[in-house]
Order: C-alpha cells, then sequence, then structure tokens
C-alpha cells in the first residue's frame, strides 16, 4: 500500500513500525456542538483506512480522541449553566449516536483531554527541564526557536509566519517569540482549572494531543490523520512538542483529508454555511451520507449540493437492488441450478477476481475510495448481467453476492441495517471500560452483569470491547 505522506508530499510505500499492527491517532472533535458534514469527512475517511487494513490483515491500534476543554467548549458551558463535563457528556453521547448510524467503528481507545491530565503536565515538564518551554505571566509556552526544524511538516516559511503573526500575537506582550504557543494557560474567572507546578490552570490545545498519543500508543505512530485545517498550526505543534520532549520521531506518516465545500468555500461552523449529519439525515439515510463522502478520493474538496446528494442516493440503491437480486435468485432458485454450470458463470468467475483485484489496487493507491466504488460498480455491472442468464448456477451467484458484501463491509457500507446497541447499554459499556482503566475491577464485574439482564454480552478484544446480543 502507498500512502500520500503530508510530510514527505509524495506517496510512500506503507511499512509499519511493527510488523502485522499499525498504530493510528486520528484527532476526534471538539465536543461542544452536533458534528457537521465536514467533520463528519475525517471521521469516515480513517474509519475507512481501519477497515481495509484490517482487510489486509493487520492488527490496527486505532485511537480517536475527544477534546472536552477549550475556549469553544468553556463558552457554550458558560452560556448554558452547566459545567463543562455536563456539557461533553452530552455530546459525546451526541457523536456516537450520529457516529454509529454512519457505520463509523469505537475506536481501540475514545481518551478524553481531561483524563489525560497527569500526562500532559509530565510532558510539559519534561519540555521545561530540556529548555524548550519557558514560564511567563499568563502560562507557560512552547519556544519554536529551540526547534531548529520547525515547519517541516506544514512546509511554511518562518520568517513569514512572524510577519503573519505579529500584530496579532505582539497585542499578548507575554511570549518571547510571536510563534511561541501556549503549553498551559493559568487559570481565568469562570473557567475550569486543574493543579500544575505552574499554578492552577488548563492545557493548551495542541499538548492535549501529544499526551493522548503517548499515553495510549507510545512515542513513535504510523499514522496522524485529520483534516488539512489541522496541518498547521495544530499538527506542526505537536511534532515540536512531542519529538523535543521524546527525542524520536513523532509520526511516521501524515494523512491529511480535504474539506467539503458549499460554494466553493469551506464548511465550517465560523463560516455559518453548516449543515450537521443530525439535521441531513432528515431527508437521507445516514448510510447515504458515507456513500457520498467516499465517492471522492479523501485528499480532494468535495463540493456539497442536493444534486449530488441524489446522486449518491441512486448510485447506492443501483447497489442495493443488484444485492436483493441476487438474494432473491439464491433462495428461490430450482436446487438443480447449484451443480448447473454455464458460460455466463464462467465470466461472471473471472468478473469477480478481476474486480476484486481492481479494488485493492485501487485502495492501495492512497485509500482510493472513489476508484474502489468504480470497481464494485463494475461488478455489480457484471453481475445484473450474468443474473438475468436462465441457468447460472447458484454457486457463483452467492460466491458474487458474498464478494460484494464483502467489499461493501470493507467501505463500512452496510446494506442491512444492523440492530444498533441502545444507547443506554453502551453507556454501561463505556463505564465499565473506565472502570477497567481505573483498575476497580468490583464495579466493572457489577456493570457487566447490568449489560447482560438487559439481553447483551461484551467481550474485551484487543481492539476494544465487543458488544451483541446474548
Amino acid at each position: 500500500m502507498r500512502i500520500f505522506n503530508t510530510k514527505s508530499r509524495e506517496k510512500e510505500e506503507f511499512q509499519p513500525i511493527e510488523p502485522g499492527h499499525v498504530k493510528i491517532y486520528v484527532c476526534g472533535p471538539t465536543v461542544y456542538n452536533f458534528f457537521h458534514l465536514g467533520n463528519a469527512r475525517p471521521f469516515v475517511t480513517y474509519d475507512t483506512l481501519r477497515r481495509y487494513l484490517e482487510f489486509r490483515g493487520y492488527q490496527v491500534t486505532y485511537v480517536q480522541n475527544f477534546t472536552d476543554i477549550d475556549d469553544k467548549m468553556i463558552k457554550r458551558a458558560n452560556a448554558d449553566g452547566i459545567t463543562i463535563k455536563e456539557l461533553a457528556d452530552r455530546f459525546i453521547k451526541e457523536y456516537f449516536y450520529d457516529a454509529d448510524r454512519l457505520n463509523i467503528r469505537r475506536a481501540t481507545f475514545h481518551p478524553r483531554a481531561t483524563d489525560s491530565m497527569a500526562m500532559i503536565i509530565e510532558l510539559i515538564q519534561t519540555l521545561m527541564d530540556k529548555g524548550f518551554a519557558y514560564e511567563a505571566e499568563d502560562g507557560v509556552y512552547f519556544s519554536v526557536a529551540k526547534m531548529p526544524d520547525y515547519g517541516k511538516l506544514s512546509h511554511h516559511n518562518l520568517e513569514e509566519l512572524e510577519f503573519d503573526a505579529s500584530d496579532r500575537l505582539n497585542q499578548e506582550g507575554r511570549k518571547q517569540n510571536t510563534l511561541d504557543f501556549a503549553l498551559w494557560k493559568k487559570k481565568k474567572e469562570n473557567e475550569p482549572f486543574w493543579p500544575s507546578p505552574w499554578g492552577d490552570g488548563r492545557p493548551g490545545w495542541h499538548i492535549e494531543c501529544s499526551a493522548m498519543v503517548k499515553q495510549y500508543l507510545g512515542d513513535t505512530i504510523d499514522i496522524h490523520g485529520g483534516g488539512q485545517d489541522l496541518i498547521f498550526p495544530h499538527h506542526e505543534n505537536e511534532i515540536a512538542q512531542s519529538e523535543c520532549a521524546n527525542g524520536k520521531t513523532f509520526v511516521r506518516y501524515w494523512m491529511h483529508n480535504g474539506f467539503i465545500n458549499v460554494d466553493q468555500e469551506k464548511m465550517s461552523k465560523s463560516a455559518g454555511n453548516f449543515f450537521t449529519v443530525r439535521d441531513l439525515t432528515q431527508h437521507y439515510d445516514y448510510i447515504i451520507l458515507r456513500f457520498f463522502m467516499l465517492g471522492g478520493h479523501y485528499r480532494m474538496p468535495i463540493n456539497f449540493s442536493a444534486e449530488l446528494l441524489t446522486a449518491a442516493q441512486n448510485g447506492w440503491a443501483r447497489i442495493r437492488t443488484c444485492l436483493e437480486n441476487l438474494e432473491f435468485i439464491s433462495s428461490s432458485a430450482p436446487a438443480e441450478l447449484a451443480e448447473k454450470a454455464t458460460g455466463a458463470a464462467n465470466d461472471l468467475a473471472v468478473a469477480r477476481e478481476k474486480y476484486r483485484q481492481a479494488f485493492i489496487e485501487a485502495m492501495d493507491d492512497d485509500l482510493n475510495t472513489a476508484d474502489a466504488l468504480a470497481a464494485i460498480f463494475e461488478l455489480v455491472r457484471a453481475a445484473n448481467t450474468a443474473a438475468a442468464v436462465n441457468g447460472l448456477d447458484l454457486t457463483s451467484i452467492r460466491q458474487t453476492l458474498d464478494l460484494l458484501n464483502e467489499l461493501l463491509d470493507v467501505l463500512g457500507l452496510r446494506v442491512k441495517e444492523e440492530n444498533l446497541i441502545p444507547e443506554d447499554v453502551m453507556a454501561l459499556v463505556e463505564a465499565r471500560t473506565q472502570a477497567k482503566k481505573q483498575r476497580d475491577f468490583q464495579l466493572a464485574d457489577a456493570l457487566r452483569a447490568q449489560i447482560q439482564a438487559k439481553g447483551f454480552i461484551v467481550m474485551d478484544t484487543p481492539q476494544g470491547p465487543k458488544v451483541s446480543k446474548a
């Protein structure tokens, strides 16, 4: 598999650090509101990457965080008259409601920034001890000048960055350099705070992700994903913090997805041109939204329009109709066809091999889901042609049906709505996971019993808890 690495600006052959095991970190949502279609794109993109790597035989440890402390969180919580935790709890629950229906699998770990405070403080202290950070009147800052290759991800000209930032940042008057960024912010009125060696306060945004990567995946990981808007400053600053603190390469492969645009402008809450996934599902099924996003290459922008969503709806209907036809033939055709091979069956066997390989080649080429879908449509066309021929053997039909379902599953495109696990059961599962992390095994066992009482079982796997009906 070849992946376009933002850092090198080239497609590179993917080789994980540990053979057979891939460690991935993806920047998750800031949980102060419902997520919009633009937010959903990276969630779908990297869920598909994970699925494909597992399809290819890798074990994947996948971490997607929740940012549950920042300026937006504080502003919304204060406006609603609730605590930061209450706000986070609400919108993490809402995230899972939408993500589950988009068929986005639960990450191996979904850490909250506020649960990683000890690691955050440890990293900042290491940077202070090594001379990469300094304390100022309002907090602790990373000294960009101390890192000679700062900017190696975004390829920005630092002199231009300093010029662009000088008017805005010099107003603060507390930094040594206009590009220096906050690691720790000392407490202000009406803000939550945590104790630290530098006084009560809260972490900066960038250090949160560095800490969660280190805590859950280690010093060096295989893949870090996110939207293009995170390249600078967020991911650039993650590199600076992590590499200066740990003395090791932080990430091997950087992947960044393109935007979803409305009238050629990036969909965003700040621009006011966004559509939440929840609102869109009043008009389109969740699976149509996923299909729409996979219809373009992840690095390319997608233009949002009702016409394109309708086209996605029609495309998905073609696939569903083919599968329904194959299932009908398989279940209702005379039994003697099961052993009757025909020329059409041979042609379909050739098509299966051809388009399975085309699917793999597309996905191996920097996760090209657009071409992978094209291969699926070609297989659908071949299946429709073959199914129209009298005497096509059932074995061939069933093999084609199985292959289509397998390839669609890699893309997270489920045909039949699975029985989603009730929200109250998932809340118990999450509580049990947290209890196990805190080594409160008595509580974990009690929560397991509550889950079983509701008719579900939970199994611990390397990929996280797996819930199913009893």
